[in-house]
């Protein structure tokens, strides 16, 4: 089992606080590798919020060749981060080059496109990078969004976190997502690691989706970009979200009825039973097959955990007004938030989803059994 952490907060707050609640919670990951979402970003990075912002890992060669694509396309750099490493890395980490992290202007032509298809421009410019780096093993690209970082890396979460100075304050963000990797099913992969994210949707997983082959196919036969590249079996669920809230058209409450549709006899006395139905039957292919806990984040900022009906995967969310966390444990809690009320702490069953909306005032329970806040 891999470990999850995030937290939203109403002030700017640094990554190492997830890195050190993945300390805590270290008996259930083997440091193998950490990834990290930052999202509603404070400091420099405030100043570009409606720019995309490339993240990833180049050599000297590929940096060259990414800026030359870049300048080539009419994108402008407005601001530049790299993570300047100074010791060696940590044992099990590969030696790398440069850590980048490039706000863009983009070229004066995309002004006149509509944002939907701005969204396929920016998400198409990170494909190509990602293949060009693919082609030539001298990038490594993780997101290209506004006011999105993600960093990835293997190895121990904690010594990353001071390897790569993650508590500098231009880090600093509003909502934060970490996961610390435990390597089961494949090769030790950057890409493999959570959290995943397309346009502005970001998630992560704790378990297995057995269901993944057939999951994959239906994405991979949508014609939407960005369903590609998929190198863990978690990173369906990114994409499942994403054709939830962005291909139907549905809300957050309808992501759980996709994934994990009701049972029959539930499903008979629900008062959107006509249309669930429907739901179910067209969407079919996309049910996973656990056991798997959730936690993602939307484009709004708001954050959510939902887990599948065989609950076989820790987690549990608290906090206090200004300042909540999602975990896979209730240790992770106690090391960022320990002056929370305790008794307030959820832990989400098969047919919940738990709900922190940006502004951080409660923890919302939304049940499968409730009506829906669709759109339909």
């Amino acid at each position: 089992m891999c470990r999850l952490f995030s937290l939203t907060s109403r002030d700017p707050v640094s990554p190492i606080k997830a890195i050190e609640a993945l300390e805590m919670m270290k008996e259930g990951h083997d440091g193998s590798g950490i990834g990290i979402f930052l999202s509603d970003l404070a400091g420099p990075f405030s100043k570009f919020r409606d720019l995309p912002i490339l993240s990833g890992i180049f050599t000297q060669a590929g940096l060259r060749r990414q800026e030359d694509y870049m300048t080539g396309q009419g994108f402008l750099p407005k601001y530049r981060l790299i993570l300047d490493v100074k010791d060696s890395p940590p044992p099990g980490t590969p030696p790398r080059e440069i850590y980048l992290i490039q706000v863009y202007e983009p070229p004066q032509k995309w002004q006149s496109h509509a944002p939907e298809e701005r969204e396929r421009l920016m998400t198409r410019t990170r494909l190509t990078l990602r293949h060009m780096g693919q082609e030539k093993e001298d990038m490594v690209v993780f997101s290209f969004w506004p006011d999105v970082i993600m960093i990835k890396e293997v190895g121990d979460p904690m010594d990353i976190g001071g390897y790569l100075g993650l508590d500098r304050e231009e880090l600093f963000a509003r909502r934060i997502m970490a996961q610390g990797r435990q390597n089961t099913n494949y090769g030790i992969n950057l890409n493999a690691c959570h959290p995943f994210f397309i346009q502005g949707i970001a998630s992560m997983t704790n378990g297995e989706n057995t269901a993944y082959v057939p999951i994959r196919e239906y994405l991979s036969a949508q014609d939407v970009v960005g369903y590609e590249g998929y190198q863990s079996d978690s990173e369906v669920f990114t994409h499942i979200l994403h054709f939830t809230l962005k291909e139907l058209g549905l809300s957050l409450e309808a992501y759980k009825h996709i994934i994990t549709p009701l049972q029959d006899s539930d499903l008979l006395v629900h008062p959107d039973r006509n249309f669930l139905t429907t739901l179910r039957q067209s969407c079919r292919r996309l049910i996973i097959d656990g056991p798997n806990c959730v936690i993602g984040c939307l484009p709004d900022k708001t954050m959510f955990m939902v887990q599948d009906r065989k609950k076989l995967r820790p987690g549990i969310v608290g906090g206090k007004p200004g300042l909540y966390a999602f975990s896979s444990e209730s240790c992770g809690l106690d090391a960022v938030i320990p002056d929370r009320d305790k008794t307030k702490d959820f832990q989400p069953m098969h047919l919940d989803t738990a709900i922190v909306s940006p502004d951080c005032e409660e923890v919302r329970i939304c049940r499968q059994t409730q009506p829906l806040p669709l759109q339909h």
